[in-house]
């Protein structure tokens, strides 16, 4: 090794620690996303650089944690929850709390403002991770009542916000935790069927107006044209009129005409399939199928307890992001305001997915 020409000693001092799976998926995307985030800010640079600086902060932080091994992060799993949960409660407090588009998800540090509840996409399924692998010989039912109680905290502070979307994908990652780690299936069935059967309590009583328009808006968009069912109307009209083909790069009509709303963000994968069409889509679709694959492949070769669950939780939320996005902007899921992973615009979110993707290559790279 020492006798290696320079730049080889450089290459691998580099590349060595990252995988190269989830690496090519995320060079296609990021380049892909920069394309495509031009053409929705209306040929503007502004977007673009900030995404591009937010993507160079990404990689430094998939390069760091690739190296870190997965056993000491998980040293910070407590902190990291407690920390997120204290910036969830200070969401909270008047003067703090930022509110953007009617919902107070933001929180003013002066210099600049973060998202707590992106900060919980990964504090939970770290601390749960940590929880149980501590816990590993000794685990009983009691252990599984703890965490649920860990998935509670934040989900119901987010769900104030209010942020039902990001709250039900943070649930989501905790229960994949909790499933991963053995609980029962008996457990499981009854915790569905008593969802389904919680589903009129939560509609008459936890349930706000705007969500049950929301509801309504997915089974019948054009009951309310101008009004609620704008969003999903324009975005499926942008997907059937990209056809098969598409209609080419900055030239999707519903696009520059300004009829997609939130189209940089929660929205973008409606421009992206009217301008490269249904054989966009499905090559898309593949990239997060790869992503997808290879984090189980990764779960499944994790030496320790710690490292499988959290890979494997880790990998099905970002696959849940995904297909929650796609689902929303296509209109077989309601919107709730996620956005496309790697693609959207936004700095916190970026960097969130990138955290994520940063611990399924440490977790690789340490595997031996």
């Amino acid at each position: 090794m020492n006798n290696a020409h320079p730049l080889k000693r450089l290459y691998n001092f580099i590349f060595d620690p990252l995988d190269k799976w989830l690496l090519v998926c995320l060079l296609i995307v990021y380049i892909m996303s920069l394309f495509l985030l031009y053409s929705a800010d209306g040929q503007d640079l502004g977007q673009l650089n900030n995404k591009s600086l937010h993507t160079i902060l990404g990689f430094t932080l998939i390069w760091g944690l690739a190296k870190a091994k997965p056993q000491f992060l998980a040293n910070f799993a407590v902190p990291l929850y407690v920390i997120g949960v204290i910036l969830l409660i200070g969401v909270e407090i008047p003067g703090l709390g930022v509110k953007v588009n009617g919902a107070t998800r933001w929180l003013n540090l002066g210099i600049t403002r973060i998202q707590p509840s992106e900060i919980m996409k990964i504090a939970v399924p770290m601390m749960l991770a940590w929880y149980f692998q501590k816990h590993d010989l000794t685990l009983n039912w009691r252990n599984f009542i703890v965490a649920i109680v860990l998935i509670l905290i934040p989900c119901f502070l987010i769900l104030k916000q209010p942020d039902l979307g990001t709250t039900l994908l943070i649930a989501a990652s905790g229960i994949f935790i909790l499933f991963f780690a053995g609980l029962s299936w008996k457990v499981i069935i009854a915790s569905i069927i008593s969802f389904i059967l919680a589903i009129p309590v939560m509609w008459l009583y936890v349930m706000k107006d705007y969500q049950k328009i929301r509801v309504l808006t997915l089974i019948d968009p054009m009951q309310d044209r101008q009004g609620a069912g704008y969003h999903i109307i324009q975005s499926m009209i942008a997907i059937g009129s990209g056809g098969v083909w598409g209609k080419g790069w900055l030239n999707g009509t519903q696009t520059h005409l300004d009829y997609i709303p939130e189209s940089t963000t929660d929205f973008i994968f409606a421009v992206y399939a009217e301008e490269f069409g249904l054989i966009g889509n499905i090559l898309l679709l593949l990239v997060y199928l790869v992503i997808l694959g290879r984090g189980f492949v990764i779960a499944n070769r994790a030496p320790t307890l710690y490292g499988r669950l959290l890979s494997a939780a880790l990998t099905m939320t970002l696959f849940c992001y995904a297909f929650v996005n796609m689902g929303m902007v296509s209109g077989i899921l309601p919107v709730v305001g996620v956005p496309l992973p790697l693609v959207s615009y936004g700095g916190t979110a970026t960097l969130s997915i990138m955290f994520i993707i940063g611990l399924l290559m440490g977790i690789a790279n340490h595997r031996r």
